[in-house]
């Protein structure tokens, strides 16, 4: 798949954002899908890149147990797992880029299946090799002339940073920053990890060798020590600098909490929390610590002096996913359909955005409602699915005045992404067409297919159909969904849509990807499902299901989803 990916991309030309999607939040473009077979990215750019400034990727590994979501960070909430508040990578870089302001700088977070590197390099005996194809396919598609890159990540993603350095004799010369945020666990001189590290900052007096790390030897969790006799990164970070005093001079010093060593003119750094009353700091560093910044500014200390804590990027938190309440405020949807009339797609896309996005949206469209089915893995192993979708398509307005609107799919994306949501596969679009209690004829218009005004007759002839199912009923046969599909792949700049189901359950709208992707017409509608999905029980992401050789047909009927968005 890697190999596959990458030739598509060369062939298309130079890379763009025009395969992403906007974030709901911030000014910054999103692009996800699966590199490998079991390696997931997401990557986030600034809307708008400086065409004569350099380009920083960092490329950063998640760690054990946390998703790549969850690395990234929101805003804590009631019932929110705690994982979502500990390292704020996305905060972290947007702080960077205000720092930095002549950088362009963008971050592509990987995941991998079952988050764990280690497991993920002990299934892969090519994985050094596998490794090196991955970040390879990232710089493949990242747009801007990327001439810095840093490789990072925190705890067990220290592993693929190894996994990384192993895959070949050198270091590759654009490798410019490696930086450890307590992930250093595998560091060997065996593998001549020290001899590959100072042969490549020997090439260049701009790369650098950051590392964060604390004393572990002594930390406990119930009772039990945490790490073996020749365990954790303490250890670990000891057995580097040895390595290296046999080749540098070292300097240790005290800085704040943090014994420092530095060598080759700083450009080898290593901070080292000696903490005397034995806390668990493994995520502390990297979050409250700034950690993620310090490896990024590590050579800029008279600008920026805040490695230690408090935090220095709390203001550029996402928000916690979700449906905020209405405002008081917010127009009807009539009157929000006159408001567009005369606006340009894309204006018309941000208005749309920007109302759903704020809580413009029907009481009756803010229960998701569950569907259950059957499906066999692809083992032939029966498995009890549940998934929850929104009763009917995205709209705006009230209960008393309301819209289902028409939009694109990466305006669709941008507010799955806000409320913690997927979009459907044309295999779920099935399902939820069954399990609907409110099935209704498809209403076919033919005059003026792109205004608003057709938006707002086409739903109320829906409106004037027979319907009794009863409030919060799935609505179904009303709209071809928006979809995502590995059709995707066969052109760039695409829409799938599916659907718009009759009487007897044949959809008037086999798959197909004909339109471009800013195409929007009245038949079209996004339906949401929550990103997690039950499988015999137990909790699991949608993308991660949609996406398994094993577990794919539980919510594809056509192979694995490489690219779960838009």
């Amino acid at each position: 798949m890697i190999s596959v990916l990458l030739l598509s991309v060369l062939a298309s030309g130079p890379p763009s954002l025009e395969e992403a999607h906007l974030a709901p939040w911030t000014d910054e473009y999103v692009r996800e899908e699966w590199i490998a077979p079991d390696v997931r990215m997401v990557m986030r750019a600034p809307r708008k890149l400086q065409p004569d400034a350099p380009t920083r990727l960092v490329i950063f590994a998640t760690p054990n147990g946390n998703t790549i979501e969850q690395t990234l960070g929101c805003c804590k909430a009631p019932g929110l797992d705690w994982h979502f508040d500990i390292q704020h990578v996305a905060a972290q870089i947007r702080r960077y880029r205000e720092l930095r302001p002549k950088e362009n700088v963008i971050v592509a977070c990987i995941e991998a299946e079952g988050l764990a590197w280690p497991a993920w390099r002990k299934k892969h005996g090519d994985a050094p090799s596998l490794s090196r194809k991955i970040v390879d396919t990232i710089r493949a598609i990242t747009p801007g002339a990327t001439s810095l890159v840093t490789l990072t990540g925190h705890s067990g993603g220290g592993s693929f940073t190894w996994a990384f350095l192993d895959g070949g004799d050198t270091i590759p010369d654009w490798l410019d920053r490696i930086g450890f945020l307590d992930s250093n666990y595998s560091y060997s001189d065996d593998l001549k990890h020290g001899d590959k590290v100072l042969a490549w900052l020997d090439g260049s007096d701009t790369r650098r060798l950051v590392i964060i790390a604390y004393d572990d030897r002594n930390i406990t969790l119930d009772g039990k020590l945490v790490v073996g006799p020749t365990g954790g990164t303490f250890r670990a970070t000891g057995r580097m600098l040895d390595r290296f005093r046999k080749d540098l001079t070292l300097t240790e010093s005290r800085e704040g909490e943090f014994v420092v060593h530095r060598g080759l003119g700083g450009r080898v750094a290593a901070f080292v929390h000696p903490n005397p009353a034995n806390k668990i700091l493994h995520t502390v560093l990297v979050g409250e610590m700034n950690g993620m910044l310090q490896v990024l500014l590590v050579d800029a200390p008279g600008e920026w002096s805040k490695f230690g804590g408090p935090r220095d990027y709390s203001q550029h938190i996402d928000p916690t996913p979700g449906i905020p309440p209405r405002p008081a405020d917010a127009p009807g949807g009539s009157e929000f359909i006159r408001s567009i009339g005369l606006l340009k797609p894309d204006h018309r896309e941000e208005a749309i955005a920007r109302e759903i996005l704020r809580g413009n949206v029907p009481g009756h469209m803010r229960k998701f409602q569950p569907v259950e089915f059957q499906r066999s893995d692809a083992a032939g192993k029966p498995h009890k699915v549940r998934i929850e979708v929104l009763p009917d398509y995205l709209s705006i307005g009230s209960d008393a005045d309301w819209v289902r609107m028409p939009m694109t799919p990466q305006t669709g994306q941008r507010i799955a992404d806000a409320w913690g949501c997927a979009l459907p596969t044309r295999s779920v679009v099935e399902e939820v067409w069954k399990a609907a209690g409110d099935k209704r004829a498809p209403i076919p218009l033919s005059a003026n297919r792109e205004a608003p005004a057709t938006f707002l007759e086409h739903h109320r002839r829906i409106e004037q159909q027979p319907h009794d199912a009863g409030a919060g009923a799935i609505t179904a046969g009303i709209k071809k969904d928006v979809v995502v599909t590995n059709r995707l792949s066969e052109k760039p700049n695409r829409v799938a849509i599916f659907g718009w189901h009759q009487a007897d359950g044949k959809p008037i709208q086999p798959l197909t990807i004909v339109h471009v992707n800013w195409y929007v017409d009245y038949s079209h509608g996004i339906r949401l499902m929550k990103r997690e999905v039950l499988v015999d029980g137990k909790p699991r992401d949608a993308r991660h299901v949609m996406q398994l050789p094993s577990l794919h047909s539980l919510l594809s009927d056509e192979g694995p989803i490489a690219r779960p968005s838009y």
